[in-house]
């Protein structure tokens, strides 16, 4: 089975932040690719024991994943552009 997420990464003083929208979760690490695969175990740890606690499908159900025809996990929206704008306040 495969998922389709999004990664986010910005830089926060010293550290490089990854973060996963779909399903709320977030590392860190010293680089960019540090940060990136501390994401991608923490997802990882997550799956392993929401099926652990017999909830995984409810914890994707509640994020709102569904299964496509090949079998692939995607949220219903998907992510189409992504870039900072200033507003006047």
């Amino acid at each position: 089975m495969k998922m389709k997420l999004t990664e986010e990464v910005w830089k926060e003083g010293n550290m490089y932040v990854s973060y996963c929208p779909e399903l709320d979760i977030a590392s860190c690490g010293e680089t960019v690719e540090q940060a990136r695969r501390n994401l991608r175990e923490a997802i990882l740890i997550n799956m392993e024991e929401t099926k652990k606690m017999g909830t995984f499908d409810q914890f994707l159900e509640e994020a709102g994943f569904h299964r496509e025809h090949d079998g692939i996990l995607s949220v219903r929206k998907e992510l189409v552009g992504f870039r900072p704008i200033e507003i006047a306040v």
